[in-house]
């Protein structure tokens, strides 16, 4: 049952500041590794010190005589951990398959052989360094320039099988050939590592058959899958919290191996048992942006309209493993072109599994074909806002389906007043500012849009509050507020009179905190679940003998500002819904609401994306090689915009993120060990407070009802998407060179 319009009161569209914002900043909110109980114990892992081999022996004698120590566990006595099996629509997803110490084939530096289990985090970190291996080596293979391997024309990913040509339609390659402007140029993006503040970490506990695990997972459903598959137990038996995260950025979309050891660890010695994951062994066992090297060819008619686009990619990844890097994810529909070809090869490497990190990839796609564009543009003489613009498409080609809501152009004009792009020279080294050079650059962005499978239940309670539960999780996104939000939506109850519960499997079944998808996902599910409750409540309102309603029928009724009313008399009649509760004598009626899966859905009537651009620029002094980003503008076309105050933060903070691809970021791996080298925050570039530039969001806010009654669609990492072609774009126009390889290094510049 709808309630009234809250078009004056409504929470939706408003800066809201953070619900749990007080819990963080009093340090009230746990995190997984906050939790303690009684006789716990500290697990470390003991990792292979080379990238490929055997391991042949393992010396524990010396760490089990350590005081204090209460186990060695490795392939011999940790007991049976099963794998685990990928299901459809994201469920039982777990990127490392092959169980910890399932054999003694070391595939990649820093692979667990074996784990100490003690009294004291201390003594196991001094347990496990006492610990000695034995191996027979092999030749490893680290090789930064990709060869795609002999795959099969449809290959196995984590998520379902995938074709190698990915998109195909005319004659790509006779278009090219006829083209009368051409483009052929490959772009590199390095391998990157999540660096989230907050460490992995995972606290398994049992209880007779019932294992209970606190752990920093951007998906506890998901991870509840996976763990009862590895560990032979009904989905029932298996419960995951994480409350709170110290973000994510995809790394903790999937159990890594560090969590069925700590449920092990814990099976065996009868105690609770914590493991957290040192910042090191963040750079090799829990997943990492793959290394990409993406050949884009471009051929246009002397107008600038597009005549043929080739992507062709090939990404780096696991020996066993089987994560797809999607670069080609957007290339099909980003512009109109008839003759279109993408496709993709895999190079394995010894390095731990590649996986999700923000903007999977379409942002390294992104990088490769926006990049493109622009230097398409420069060698037509064009503008590449006109460009882009000149091609944009009516629908998207490679489903020949109309897009659900698409404002790209709008994106690209709005962006190119707020910047001030009209003032734009575009001769390279021609625009002066203070004694330093400019360069203004421009690119493109896009993501998919969709949803989940979702479930909610709400709360209304006598007291006046409200309740809202979902079994997805706030990484940091803010979604403990968009819930807040939407059951405040459809209540009237304001946001401070309402709790969230999430992070837990016991409660209704969410979605993974991935894909930009989460929000859209929870709103038809909070929506569905009110409206069950609502009607709960008006049904009791003309039932109760002592209610004033007595007598109506339901849909006389409705709810708004928290109060019940009759609609013909308006709701300064009414009465507190809280007050109808008491009189019925009833603690509380609740509601379940259920979303179903869209995204990745087959036979759909629309394309749905969101859209978005960034203006760049960037200051050049050559005479000592400084250069800095000095200013970005950004364009959004993302839906409607719940939270504007947190859909900001969002797309800063990926604008940020692209910053530091651009020119910071890049795992390295040493040749003569294949360790990671900068495994530490010294030593691993990222974008901090000193490089960050002002960042001026704008968003369309457009609603797309395609995707939910809201027209909501997700923020987390469109933002950034194309942020890296933009500086580069920028540098070229400051500096006169094109830098095709990130991250961008200061003797690209001055060679």
């Amino acid at each position: 049952m709808a309630t009234s319009p809250q078009s004056t009161s409504s929470p939706i569209g408003r800066d809201t500041l953070r619900v749990d914002g007080p819990r963080k900043v009093t340090g009230v909110a746990k995190y997984a590794s906050d939790f303690q109980f009684p006789g716990m114990l500290y697990a470390v892992p003991v990792e292979a010190t080379i990238a490929n081999g055997k391991l042949l022996s393992l010396d524990t004698a010396a760490a089990e005589k350590m005081p204090g120590i209460r186990a060695v566990l490795h392939r011999g006595n940790i007991g049976k951990i099963f794998r685990s099996t990928p299901a459809p629509d994201f469920d039982r997803v777990c990127l490392e398959r092959r169980p910890p110490f399932e054999d003694d084939t070391i595939r990649y530096w820093g692979q667990y052989i074996a784990l100490a289990v003690a009294d004291t985090f201390e003594t196991a970190k001094a347990a496990a360094d006492t610990v000695r291996a034995t191996y027979s080596k092999e030749k490893f293979n680290l090789e930064s320039h990709l060869e795609a391997g002999n795959d099969p024309d449809v290959v196995f990913t984590a998520y379902g099988p995938m074709e190698r040509l990915q998109s195909h339609r005319g004659d790509a390659a006779a278009a090219l050939e006829n083209a009368a402007v051409k483009l052929d140029e490959t772009y590199v993006t390095p391998a990157e590592t999540h660096n989230p503040l907050e460490l992995h970490s995972t606290v398994a506990l049992w209880d007779g058959p019932l294992l209970t695990l606190y752990d920093s997972t951007q998906g506890v459903v998901n991870m509840r899958s996976v763990l009862s598959q590895m560990f032979g137990l009904p989905k029932e038996n298996v419960r995951v919290i994480s409350k709170f995260l110290g973000s994510g950025f995809g790394g903790k979309l999937y159990p890594w191996t560090h969590v069925p050891l700590a449920a092990a660890a814990a099976r065996q010695v009868g105690k609770p048992v914590k493991l957290v994951v040192s910042r090191k062994m963040m750079f090799q066992a829990v997943g990492h942006r793959a290394r990409t090297q993406q050949r884009v060819r471009l051929g246009a008619s002397r107008d600038g309209k597009l005549v043929s686009l080739q992507h062709d990619y090939v990404y780096h990844m696991s020996m066993i493993d089987a994560y797809h890097e999607d670069c080609g994810e957007a290339t099909p529909f980003h512009y109109s072109v008839p003759n279109l070809r993408v496709s993709f090869g895999r190079a394995r490497r010894n390095i731990g599994a590649t996986s999700d990190m923000r903007g999977p990839g379409a942002v390294p796609g992104l990088y490769a074909t926006e990049s493109a564009m622009n230097e398409m543009a420069e060698r037509l003489k064009m503008d590449p806002v006109q460009f882009r613009i000149l091609n944009e498409p009516k629908l998207d080609e490679s489903l020949n389906l109309p897009f659900s809501s698409r404002h790209y152009v709008e994106c690209l004009n709005r962006g190119a007043e707020k910047f001030g792009w009209s003032k734009r020279n575009p001769a390279v080294g021609s625009m002066k500012r203070d004694g330093l050079t400019l360069g203004w650059g421009m690119a493109g962005a896009a993501w998919i849009a969709g949803t989940f499978a979702a479930e909610a239940n709400l709360e209304l309670r006598d007291d006046g509050t409200v309740r809202v539960a979902c079994a997805t999780q706030d990484i940091g996104t803010g979604t403990y507020t968009i819930l807040a939000q939407l059951a405040s939506q459809k209540t009237g109850v304001p946001v401070e009179k309402i709790d969230v519960e999430l992070g837990d499997s016991a409660l209704p079944e969410g979605p993974i905190s991935g894909g930009s998808l989460a929000t859209s996902s929870v709103i038809p599910a909070v929506f569905k679940a009110a409206d069950q409750a609502i009607t709960s409540l008006l049904i009791i309102a003309v039932t109760t003998p002592v209610s004033p309603f007595l007598g109506h029928k339901p849909d006389d009724l409705a709810l708004e500002g928290g109060r019940v009313f009759v609609r013909a008399e308006g709701p300064a009649r009414g009465i507190a819904f809280g007050d109808v509760l008491q009189r019925g004598n009833v603690r509380l009626v609740t509601g379940s609401g259920r979303a179903e899966q869209t995204a990745f859905a087959p036979n759909q009537k629309f394309s749905k994306h969101s859209f978005g651009c960034h203006f760049v620029e960037v200051t050049w002094q050559p005479e000592t090689a400084r250069l800095r980003v000095s200013r970005v503008v950004t364009v959004m076309d993302a839906g409607r915009i719940l939270n504007p105050l947190a859909g900001r933060n969002q797309i800063q903070g990926a604008v940020v993120m692209g910053i530091g691809m651009a020119l910071f970021e890049e795992t390295t791996y040493d040749p003569q060990n294949g360790a990671p080298i900068n495994s530490n925050l010294a030593d691993y570039m990222m974008t901090v407070n000193a490089d960050a530039p002002p960042i001026d969001v704008h968003f369309l806010d457009y609603p797309d009802k395609e995707i939910n009654e809201l027209g909501a669609r997700g923020i987390g990492e469109i933002g950034l998407a194309g942020v890296a072609a933009a500086v580069t774009s920028a540098v070229h126009h400051a500096t006169g060179v094109h830098v095709r390889e990130l991250p961008l290094k200061i003797e690209d510049l001055i060679a």
